[in-house]
């Protein structure tokens, strides 16, 4: 538990009137600290050379040092603490800090607050070593993301029926620049059907595709790379939670146009994709003239 910035500032202070001569009873006065607490500092101060007017004060780091972990008072200290090694066990598993705090309660008689417990998950979470991440890039042309995503719920003309639609999305690695389509299944015939009409998008095709795990394309996974998965899955929560809330949609039809509006005027133009704020379709053309026209562009992102 770190003391507060509010707290080293009351002890700077506290030093500082103890440079000047005040005594223990004119601290108190000023409300910085109690007696017993401004006699122990005092005394701490005296130890560590700080009460000396020549020398520099010292920096708050150096006196929370010398003053050490704040200690909780009794009723602060919560009987979580007992339970810590079954706490951590449950965080490694996902349980959540609610769930925690119920099972504690539910199964040992817990009688404290939630707070306790969140304390307790913050002070496990500071104490684990951080978690090391690798920033992927990618070069003009080098790969795609695709997956398919659930969609809203439209009337399929042909049987009259309320059906589930699939958002199929494909984002160039580079510019982010995406293609947005919804279709009536997952079948194979659907999915191959969208990606040449993404590269007919495009007017290329990339080197190489990165695909979650659609039914429709993969039948066993071979390796699992949290990093990329999440990657593509951001493009799918992305059109979920920017192009399909508020939209007022006839059918299918209507629904992909407004998709393909969207991606163009919204998503595209709108959403940085590069380092420097350029947006998605700016730093498309800028990939697309990196690579040539469009048939050299498309010979260079297949060869590439």
């Amino acid at each position: 538990m770190a003391r507060r910035s509010i707290e080293m500032y009351e002890y700077r202070q506290a030093l500082m009137r103890m440079r000047q001569g005040d005594s223990e009873r004119e601290i108190v006065r000023s409300k910085l600290m109690g007696r017993s607490k401004a006699a122990r500092f005092r005394q701490l101060a005296h130890a560590q050379g700080w009460l000396d007017p020549e020398r520099p004060l010292p920096e708050d780091a150096e006196i929370a040092a010398a003053l050490g972990q704040p200690k909780l008072p009794v009723t602060a200290q919560s009987s979580i603490a007992a339970y810590r090694p079954l706490v951590e066990q449950w965080l490694a598993q996902g349980v959540s800090g609610v769930v925690i705090h119920t099972t504690h309660k539910r199964e040992h008689g817990f009688i404290g607050h939630y707070s306790s417990v969140r304390r307790l998950i913050a002070q496990i979470g500071r104490e684990q070593p951080p978690e090391a991440t690798v920033r992927l890039t990618f070069a003009p042309g080098e790969t795609a993301q695709v997956d398919f995503g659930a969609g809203p719920h439209l009337v399929d003309p042909a049987t009259g029926e309320i059906r589930r639609t699939w958002a199929f999305v494909m984002t160039l690695c580079f510019s982010r620049h995406q293609y947005v389509e919804f279709v009536w299944d997952q079948s194979v015939r659907s999915w191959l059907g969208c990606h040449r009409r993404a590269f007919e998008w495009f007017s290329a095709v990339p080197a190489r595709l990165i695909i979650d795990d659609a039914k429709c394309a993969i039948t066993r996974a071979c390796v699992h790379d949290p990093q990329k998965k999440g990657i593509v899955e951001a493009g799918v929560k992305y059109v979920k939670g920017h192009f399909l809330p508020t939209r007022s949609l006839r059918d299918l039809a209507d629904l992909n146009a407004q998709a393909r509006e969207w991606v163009l005027k919204e998503a595209g133009s709108g959403r940085p994709a590069c380092g420097d704020g350029e947006s998605r379709l700016s730093c498309q053309l800028r990939a697309c003239a990196v690579l040539g026209s469009s048939v050299a562009g498309r010979q260079a992102l297949h060869r590439a």
